[in-house]
């Protein structure tokens, strides 16, 4: 088995596992950490990025398009279309891939990379709410990014980047980084999927068995179990034990498995979530007293669903009953909608709701009393006539790079009394403002990562029992936001191998097949006719034909070939009739160990009289006929017969051999 890795971002994997000649492709995982080198794209043209003074190089032979690379309080962004990191495509080929395994909505965004112009035909399996919800990421993706289109796309600085100013200087292979796609290519992607639900049992070809189990992190968020005979691999990404709303960890499918690959841990180790919740309504509440709004740069689901729970029942309790919440996405009221229709992938708490019956999410009951207002855009109907301040707002997207969110960070950056709290861990928050800068709007960043801690999953791991463990080697040393943190790392295993990777690597796993599964043909299995050997020890031999076919073995009857049926006709005209086919084949079937003093008396009555013995080891005894130029080897294990090409004299000695052995 061979594990290939093509992303070097845990928190967005992508993983190829080779075994039994098929190729199963885990997650496929977008960085977007990489637009954070491009300017932001407004909805109108904007004064203060046109005004941004262009970056020259010094050498004059190199010569960049007129504002390809613009500068801002010391730090340098390409001005053209944001470009993103797509899954590692020179280490294997996509057409090969046979099955794509979703864990979650987060980890598809790079599903359109894969699957289209690469001659990929494979399968791709997620639950519905990883479906569908990942069609609302990637539509409001798609979108934001169109509707700010550039005139003009940057690639010179592409070939300079070593003499560029930072951060562009320390990016990594910016030539690996595409462009978005098409809605066109979202649409046929996502027309592969296979839809499944938890403890669906899914035949890949006969080879594998996988089943999705809950995870416990988002709306449909499933690990995967691989199974093969009598092997078991475990895929563990973007998992949680928190009790929040989706269906709860499922942790009682994952134990005894001989590999467990773990990936997708919490991307803010340092904090506890529940603590920045608090700490995220107390800032609020803090700025709707001093008459400022908020904005919450967020995804259209997942955590967001949770902040309006939370902040609603803050304002309430707070007096702000009459402050409004804004929830502005392409897909706002797709989101909103779909979430209350998914009874059976919440938790019991949230399902008990629905057969009350009630909204599982308070959020529908928000939107019924005018608390919670969405819309697609700013410019939507009804935008202008409903918003007034101070307010809370949510829109995307959380890079600042593209969507509503650029509006309000340019309308509200000047105000101090205004603040804008970051609540998703993918993106440095300071990196995020740094092409808006200066800023006087307050900045609180309060990450909100329910997936498992490290704490969490070293816990984890020792309720599971994994025979192989297989992890990024980021897991191994404490994360750059908390480097001296030295307990935020996975604890090695006592008795147990711990395998880590990094990107580009193809490692092999130490699962070697030992057994396989066999179906014997219910024919074969009445004619069985056990003997015994020895007291206690009984046994019965099958001869037949082993038939593999999609990755099944059938073990079937011995059919007679035409011209065994022909010599058989004839044979009966002259000895009477014919006998069943079962009769016609006599093999007899020997075991135990050679007698050799048998077998010297059967080769002297035979007339070989100069026979000599050699004794080798005591399991070796060693036979010579040198009058034949022949030698018989004889050992526990084996016997070979040297006879310098005498086919007949061969036959003859392994027939006298087979009469020294016991037979059945």
């Amino acid at each position: 088995m061979k594990l290939y890795a093509l992303s070097g971002d845990p928190a967005k994997p992508c993983y190829v596992l080779s075994y039994k000649g098929l190729m199963i492709m885990l997650d496929c995982g977008l960085s977007i950490s990489s637009v954070l080198n491009f300017l932001p794209l407004p909805l109108v043209q904007s004064p203060k990025f046109q005004c941004l003074p262009n970056w020259n190089c010094r050498d004059s032979d190199i010569q960049l398009e007129d504002g390809e690379i613009k500068e801002c309080c010391g730090c340098a962004f390409v001005n053209s279309a944001p470009e993103f990191v797509p899954p590692l495509e020179k280490l294997i080929d996509f057409s090969e891939i046979d099955v794509i395994l979703i864990s979650n909505y987060t980890n598809m965004l790079a599903l359109p990379y894969i699957t289209e112009g690469t001659g990929f035909c494979g399968t791709v399996y997620a639950t519905e709410p990883t479906l569908q919800i990942g069609r609302f990421f990637l539509e409001e993706l798609v979108e934001y990014i169109e509707a700010s289109p550039k005139e003009s796309t940057a690639r010179m600085w592409k070939e300079i980047q070593h003499q560029l100013p930072v951060p562009l200087n320390d990016v990594f292979k910016p030539k690996n980084w595409r462009h978005l796609f098409s809605m066109d290519a979202v649409n046929k992607s996502l027309a592969r999927v296979q839809m499944t639900g938890y403890d669906q049992k899914l035949d890949i070809f006969g080879a594998l068995q996988v089943t999705p189990i809950s995870s416990g992190f988002c709306l449909g968020s499933s690990n995967w179990t691989i199974v093969s005979g009598q092997e078991k691999i475990s895929y563990i990404s973007g998992s949680s034990t928190l009790t929040t709303h989706p269906r709860p960890i499922n942790q009682t499918a994952l134990k005894y498995s001989d590999v467990v690959i773990m990936t997708g841990l919490t991307q803010a180790p340092h904090v506890n979530p529940d603590a920045m919740l608090g700490e995220l309504c107390m800032n609020v509440m803090m700025t709707l007293r001093n008459g400022g709004s908020v904005l919450i740069p967020c995804y259209p689901s997942g955590v967001v669903y949770d902040l309006f729970e939370c902040l609603s029942v803050s304002l309430d309790n707070q007096g702000f009953t009459q402050i409004p919440m804004f929830f502005i996405s392409p897909v706002a009221d797709s989101s909103l909608a779909y979430s209350n229709i998914l009874a059976e992938w919440l938790s019991t708490a949230k399902q008990n709701k629905v057969y009350i019956p009630d909204e599982p999410f308070p959020h529908a009951s928000l939107v019924k009393n005018a608390k919670l207002k969405h819309f697609k855009h700013i410019d939507s109907e009804g935008f202008s006539t409903e918003f007034r301040q101070p307010c809370v707002v949510f829109c995307g997207h959380p890079s600042l790079r593209f969507g509503d969110a650029v509006h309000f960070v340019e309308l509200w950056g000047s105000n101090p009394l205004h603040t804008i709290i970051f609540t998703e861990p993918d993106f440095p928050h300071m990196q995020a403002l740094a092409p808006y800068q200066p800023l006087a709007i307050k900045t609180v960043y309060c990450p909100i990562e329910t997936s498992l801690n490290f704490q969490q999953a070293n816990k984890l791991i020792k309720e599971l029992k994994p025979g192989v463990l297989v992890i990024p080697e980021n897991y191994t040393q404490p994360p750059a936001i908390a480097p001296q943190k030295l307990d935020l790392v996975i604890d090695p295993v006592p008795d147990k191998m711990i395998i880590k990777f990094k990107r580009g690597e193809v490692i092999k796993l130490p699962l070697k097949r030992k057994r396989g599964r066999v179906y014997l043909n219910p024919k074969m299995a009445k004619a069985i006719v056990p003997q015994e050997v020895q007291p206690g020890v009984t046994v019965s031999t099958l001869t037949g034909v082993l038939q593999v076919k999609d990755n099944i073995h059938d073990l079937l009857p011995l059919e007679p070939t035409k011209e065994e049926l022909a010599d058989e006709h004839s044979k009966s005209k002259s000895s009477g009739p014919p006998q069943p086919y079962s009769q016609l084949r006599t093999v007899r079937y020997e075991w135990g160990t050679l007698d050799i003093n048998l077998l010297l008396k059967k080769l002297a009555q035979d007339g070989f009289t100069d026979l000599k013995v050699e004794q080798g080891s005591a399991e070796e005894v060693t036979l010579v006929l040198p009058s034949e130029d022949t030698v018989i080897k004889v050992s526990e294990k084996s016997t070979e017969i040297l006879c310098g090409g005498k086919q007949s004299l061969r036959l003859k000695l392994r027939d006298l051999l087979l009469q020294c052995v016991q037979s059945f």
